[in-house]
C-alpha cells in the first residue's frame, strides 16, 4: 500500500518514524477513507487507550471486595450496593451519547473530556466523607469512565487497517481481562492493609499520564487529519448553529432516561423494593414507554434525511446482523459481569476466604476470558473461520461451564473442579466478547461505526444489570425461605453482616443454604448463555461474513 509522511503542523508530526497510510476503512463502505497512524505514535495512542480501558474496567471489581471496609468507615451498610450501582448508572447512560458526540465534535476532544471527568471524580471519591457524597461522585466517575470506554472502542477500529484489526483487538482484550483479574485482588489487598480511599487515589497518577499522551499523540481531527479533501473546522464552526443542529437532542434525552430508569429499576428490584412495588413497576413502565418513543423518534430522524443525526439509527433494527449482535451483547453481559460478583462471594461466604483470597480464586475465569479473546479473534482473522461459527462455539462453552458450576456440591470444602468449570465459562465469554466487537464494523455502514460500537458497549452493561437483578432475585427467593426456617432471618444482607458471630453449627448450616442458593443463581447465567445461541442464529446468512 502506498504511504506518505505526515506533514508538520496541526494533526501532523515531523517525526520521521511516524508515517500515515491511506486505506479504505472497511469492505462495507469503500468510499469513505480514513488515515491510519503508524510507528511510535500508534504505540503511544495504544498505550493511552489500554490504560484508560484498564482503569474503567477495574472500577467495578476493585470496589466489590472493599465494600465492607467502605461501608464500615462511612457507617452506611444499607447503601453499599449503590457504591457499585451509581458507577454503572453513569457509565451506561452516556456510552452511546459520547460515541455520537464524537462524530460531531471529534474523537480526541470527547476522549480527553471523558478522561478529565474520570480523573477529577476519582479524586473526589477518595475524599468523600459520607455515603451520599461517595455515591454522587461515583456516578460522575462512571460518566467519565463510560465516555473513555466508548471512545476507546471506537479508536481501536480506526487506528489500524482491517487486516490488522483482529490481532489488535485480541491484544487490547488482554488489558480488559487483566483489569477483571486484578480488580478483586487489588481491592481486597488495599482494604486489608490500608484505607479504601487508595482504591480511587491510584487512578489519578495512572490516568494523568494517559491523558497527556493522548493530548499530544492523538492527531487533531483524527482519523481524517491528513486527508487532502478534509477541511478542518475551527472552534467557532464546531459550536455554530449548523453543527449544533446535527445533535439529536430529543434522542439524547430519551436514551438517557430510558437507560437510567431501566438500570435503576433492576438495581433495586427484590432488594430495597419488591418486584411488584410501585417504585420498580413505575420505573420499568416508564423505561418501556421511553424505549418505544425513542424507536419511533429515531425512525423519524433516520428517514427524514435532514441535518440531525440519529443517536441510535433505525438502520440497526432493520439490519438483522446488527440486531443479532446487540442481542448477543445483552445476553453476554450477564455471564461476564455477574460472574465477577457471585464467584468471589461464594468463596468468601461459603468457603470462608478473605476478600483477597477470593479474588485470587477467580483467576481461572478472568485469565481464560483473555485466552478466549485471543484465540477467537486469531482463528477468525488468520484461519478465516466465519465469526458466527465461533460465536456458537463460545456460547456452548459458556453453557457447559455455568451448567457445571451449578452442580457444585453444597459443602464447605472447596471442590477442585470449580477451577476447571471457571475455565470453560471464561473461555466462552472471551471468545464472544472479542468477536462481537470485531463484527460490528463489518455489518454496518461507515457513518454508523462509532454509534454501533457505543451501542454494543451500552447494551452489554444493561444486560449485565438485568441478569444480575434476576440472578439476585433467584438467590434471595431460595435463601430467604431456608434462612427463615433455620434462623428466623429473612434478610440475606442481615445474615451476611453477622454470619461469623453465629454458633459453629448454625454458621455451617447457613453456609450450606448459601451454597445451594449460589448454584441456583448460576443457572440464570447458564440460561443467559444458552439464549446467545438463537441470538447468533439471527445473524445467519447464506454466505457468512469473514473478517
Amino acid at each position: 500500500m502506498p504511504s506518505e509522511r505526515a506533514p508538520t503542523g496541526e494533526g501532523g508530526s515531523s517525526d520521521q518514524t511516524c508515517v500515515v497510510q491511506k486505506q479504505s476503512a472497511w469492505p462495507s463502505d469503500g468510499q469513505d477513507k480514513i488515515v491510519h497512524v503508524h510507528g511510535p505514535r500508534l504505540w503511544a495512542i495504544s498505550a493511552s487507550i489500554a490504560i484508560m480501558m484498564f482503569l474503567t474496567n477495574l472500577e467495578v471489581p476493585v470496589v466489590i471486595t472493599a465494600l465492607v471496609a467502605i461501608t464500615n468507615d462511612l457507617s452506611s451498610f444499607g447503601n453499599a450496593g449503590w457504591v457499585v450501582a451509581s458507577y454503572l448508572l453513569g457509565y451506561v447512560a452516556v456510552i452511546v451519547i459520547c460515541a455520537k458526540f464524537s462524530d460531531i465534535f471529534g474523537r480526541k476532544s470527547i476522549f480527553l473530556l471523558s478522561a478529565v471527568v474520570f480523573i477529577l471524580f476519582s479524586a473526589a471519591c477518595s475524599a468523600a466523607q459520607t455515603m451520599v457524597q461517595l455515591v454522587t461522585f461515583r456516578a460522575f466517575q462512571g460518566i467519565g469512565g463510560g465516555g473513555c470506554w466508548s471512545l476507546s472502542t471506537i479508536l481501536i477500529v480506526e487506528l489500524v487497517p482491517p487486516e490488522k484489526y483482529t490481532k489488535f483487538v485480541s491484544h487490547i482484550s488482554v488489558v480488559n481481562a487483566i483489569a477483571l483479574l486484578l480488580g478483586p485482588v487489588i481491592g481486597g489487598a488495599i482494604a486489608s492493609n490500608t484505607t479504601w480511599r487508595w482504591i480511587f487515589i491510584i487512578n489519578v497518577p495512572i490516568a494523568v499520564p494517559a491523558f497527556l499522551v493522548a493530548l499530544f499523540a492523538v492527531p487533531n481531527h483524527f482519523p481524517y487529519h491528513n486527508r487532502p479533501d478534509y477541511r478542518r473546522k475551527s472552534f467557532k464552526e464546531l459550536v455554530a448553529r449548523d453543527t449544533l443542529h446535527r445533535i439529536d437532542i430529543p434522542g439524547t434525552i430519551l436514551i438517557l432516561f430510558a437507560t437510567l430508569s431501566l438500570v435503576a429499576a433492576f438495581e433495586e428490584a427484590d432488594g430495597r423494593f419488591l418486584w411488584r412495588s410501585a417504585y420498580v413497576v413505575t420505573l420499568l413502565t416508564a423505561s418501556g414507554l421511553l424505549w418505544v418513543v425513542l424507536a419511533v423518534w429515531e425512525r423519524h430522524v433516520t428517514l427524514s434525511n435532514k441535518i440531525r443525526e440519529p443517536i441510535l439509527p433505525w438502520r440497526f433494527l432493520l439490519n438483522r446482523q446488527m440486531l443479532g449482535i446487540l442481542l448477543n451483547f445483552v445476553l453476554l453481559g450477564g455471564p461476564t459481569i455477574v460472574s465477577m460478583f457471585i464467584i468471589p462471594q461464594r468463596f468468601q461466604l461459603v468457603y470462608g476466604l478473605s476478600g483477597l483470597d477470593a479474588g485470587v480464586r477467580l483467576i481461572p475465569f478472568t485469565v481464560f476470558i483473555a485466552v478466549g479473546s485471543i484465540s477467537g479473534s486469531t482463528v477468525a482473522g488468520r484461519m478465516k473461520v466465519p465469526p458466527v461459527y465461533l460465536l456458537l462455539v463460545g456460547s456452548c462453552f459458556q453453557v457447559l461451564g455455568f451448567a457445571l458450576l451449578s452442580t457444585l456440591p453444597s459443602t464447605l470444602e472447596i471442590p477442585a473442579r470449580i477451577y476447571g468449570f471457571q475455565i470453560f465459562a471464561g473461555w466462552g465469554c472471551g471468545i464472544n466478547f472479542a468477536l462481537l466487537f470485531i463484527l460490528i464494523p463489518w455489518v454496518n455502514e461507515k457513518r454508523d461505526y462509532a454509534t454501533a460500537m457505543g451501542a454494543g458497549s451500552q447494551f452489554r452493561m444493561m444486560g449485565g444489570t438485568i441478569v444480575l437483578a434476576i440472578a439476585t432475585s433467584v438467590f434471595n427467593t431460595y435463601a430467604r425461605l431456608q434462612l427463615q426456617t433455620l434462623l428466623g432471618v429473612t434478610d440475606t444482607d442481615t445474615l451476611i453482616s453477622f454470619l461469623d458471630t453465629l454458633p459453629h453449627e448454625l454458621r455451617d448450616q447457613a453456609r450450606y443454604v448459601l451454597a445451594e442458593a449460589y448454584n441456583r443463581q448460576v443457572l440464570v447465567l447458564c440460561v443467559s448463555a444458552a439464549l446467545q445461541i438463537p441470538a447468533t442464529l439471527c445473524m445467519w446468512k447464506k454466505i457468512q461474513v469473514v473478517v
